[in-house]
């Protein structure tokens, strides 16, 4: 399975195409643009929305849900929003088929059955939500609302790639309602730090928080704060925004509230989102040439057990042994699968829980229960050793946060030793071109700079970084004034 991979080193971009179709995470779909998330692709989404859902609740955050049309007035309401995302929109006109009367058997869209207003499916869903919050909120007393939603939204895109980019994905997005722009300000830190803490502890993904530019805001915020990692190839991936909205949108749908001192004023805004891009930043943040590798705190089981016999007999007496080592994990909340099918040899087994990224791999066979040991086998560094059975449950658990700090360690490694301060526009494009990574330089904070580095190199601004440090410097292309470093990289 693995051999037949793509090397990264070959060519990165087939090898995650190809990773993605056979470790059994997603396929292309009939639907253009649209993909089928599988099984295995989907408990690992589920692990993520588990722990997010979590980490939101404890913050006092409640689930909510939306509907999927929005009318185009309402989506126009707010004009920078509407002129961000109207490119990207697919819109229902009508809402009937009929018979096709110059075809049999085929159906047409019925002329007569237009709608009288265009509704667009929803590419994020602060229009909805605004406009519903109107009715919600009339005094002080009615804030915070702290409401999230698990959502599909729809963005048209003609280039597209499983999980990093296409035209339907999953995501949650945050919307909340604040009596002040303290509070509102706040609550967008608080998100990007949960997102930040997620990543690294769950996902074994180092970030950096930071602010995003202005031409990079999302459409219709004052400030996006985001979290930027780094992938195997040196190119930046946006893994998470928050977004402090001021009352952009509570003005755009007149949503005020009577304070405590008995004034009307407009309400203050945050959104905040991640999708199932995350499972793409999973994959090309620590998986290798022979599959996938998933850190234990998100793989849908974290230990396989694979039996080696040759009768019923061995297998019946394996399968009492391994029955007893899964109860025994299960305790630890160790999740656990056997696998005892009989139409795949070991050696088959082994190779695809290689290629699908199971942190541990537990074989045992008629000479290990004769010595009462297994043997387990670590997917990230492919070492093994020999366990007396007594000891199985400390030693697996022992290895499986070994192999999660190892992962982040690893991956923390790779980003600290690829940002790269430069100070001269031609180191900056021998970099990028050379080494990759992050480049820590030195921008005049104009726009037209911003565009001009990013039509020469391709690389954009990824953010300024939240604990930056004020350094007085000269642009790395204009040589104009400068009073911090900015992280540049390609990004996905």
């Amino acid at each position: 399975m693995s051999k037949n991979l793509t090397s990264r080193a070959e060519d990165y971009s087939k090898w995650y195409n190809e990773l993605v179709v056979k470790a059994d995470l997603a396929e292309n779909s009939a639907v253009r643009g649209c993909m089928v998330i599988k099984p295995y692709g989907y408990a690992i989404w589920e692990k993520m929305q588990a722990e997010l859902d979590r980490m939101f609740k404890e913050t006092g955050h409640q689930n909510a849900y939306f509907p999927l049309f929005v009318p185009k007035s309402l989506f126009e309401a707010e004009e920078k929003n509407a002129e961000g995302f109207a490119k990207e929109c697919a819109v229902v006109t009508h809402y009937r088929l009929q018979n096709d009367p110059d075809n049999e058997g085929k159906l047409r869209v019925d002329p007569e059955a237009k709608l009288e207003e265009e509704l667009v499916v929803r590419p994020t869903s602060e229009a909805i939500i605004w406009s519903t919050y109107k009715g919600w909120i009339q005094s002080y007393r009615d804030l915070p609302i702290l409401v999230n939603q698990w959502a599909n939204v729809v963005r048209w895109e003609m280039r597209t790639r499983l999980f990093l980019r296409t035209a339907e994905f999953l995501w949650q997005e945050g919307h909340t309602a604040h009596a002040t722009k303290d509070e509102a300000w706040e609550e967008t830190r608080l998100i990007n730090g949960i997102y930040a803490k997620f990543a690294e502890n769950f996902m074994a993904i180092p970030v950096i928080q930071g602010l995003k530019t202005e031409s990079e805001r999302f459409a219709g915020a004052e400030e996006t704060m985001c979290i930027e990692a780094l992938m195997q190839d040196g190119k930046a991936l946006q893994a998470g925004t928050s977004h402090f909205l001021g009352q952009n949108f509570a003005k755009a749908f007149d949503v005020k509230f009577t304070n405590k001192e008995g004034k009307q004023d407009y309400v203050w805004a945050t959104s905040w989102g991640v999708s199932t891009r995350l499972m793409g930043a999973l994959i090309m943040t620590h998986s290798d040439d022979k599959g996938l590798v998933l850190p234990p705190n998100l793989a849908p089981y974290q230990v396989v057990i694979v039996p080696i016999y040759k009768n019923g007999e061995q297998f019946d007496a394996i399968s009492e042994v391994a029955d007893e080592i899964i109860s025994d994990l299960k305790e630890r909340n160790i999740s656990v699968k056997f696998d005892k099918r009989d139409t795949l040899r070991p050696g088959a087994k082994f190779a695809q829980h290689e290629l699908q990224g199971v942190p541990l791999r537990i074989a045992i066979g008629p000479k290990d229960l004769e010595d009462e040991t297994v043997e387990v086998a670590r997917r990230d560094t492919f070492t093994k050793e020999t366990v007396i059975l007594d000891r199985i449950n400390v030693v697996v658990e022992d290895l499986l946060e070994e192999i999660q700090e190892s992962l982040f360690t690893k991956a923390l490694n790779y980003r600290d030793t690829h940002i790269t301060e430069v100070d001269d526009f031609e180191e900056f494009k021998k970099v990028l071109k050379n080494k990759s990574g992050f480049i820590s330089a030195h921008w005049d904070g104009t726009a037209e700079t911003e565009q001009k580095i990013k039509e020469l190199t391709k690389a954009t601004i990824r953010c300024i970084p939240i604990d930056n440090k004020k350094e007085s410097g000269e642009c790395v292309l204009t040589g104009n004034p400068s009073s911090q470093r900015v992280l540049f990289a390609k990004a996905y």
